[in-house]
């Protein structure tokens, strides 16, 4: 029961984030990124498991996300070179490694859906 309403929250979740990804300049990476997990999730409820996909997603986010944390104005440079300031402050991404930190922690996150959902597939 629990693994039924985490992923109801992990679905709902990630479509809202869609949502508010549709304003953003690069919303046709972003809004099928979070569609694709919360589809993951939104199956599961009902029961329906695909495995080879949460590899290949999970495959996927964790390389983009490594890629983000070496690129220019990263997650690298968020932490050596501009000394960790707050990523909350507005929503507005005003300095250069707002952007890809934010992304970087979100691709983590959905990385980490997938991986539960993976587990408990794997161990049912």
């Amino acid at each position: 029961m629990i693994f039924i309403i985490v992923n109801v929250v992990f679905c709902l979740s990630f479509l809202v984030f869609a949502y508010l990804n549709l304003n953003d300049i690069d919303w046709y990476l972003w809004v099928p990124i979070y569609v694709a997990v919360a589809a993951c999730c939104g199956l599961a409820v009902f029961g329906k498991y695909y495995p080879s996909v949460y590899l290949g997603l999970i495959a996927f986010y964790l390389i983009y996300a490594v890629i983000l944390f070496f690129a220019k104005d990263g997650v690298r440079d968020w932490i050596v070179k501009y000394k960790q300031p707050s990523l909350v402050e507005t929503m507005q991404a005003e300095k250069p490694f707002i952007e890809n930190t934010r992304e970087f922690f979100g691709l983590l996150i959905i990385s980490a859906a997938l991986i539960i959902d993976y587990l408990v597939v794997m161990h049912v």
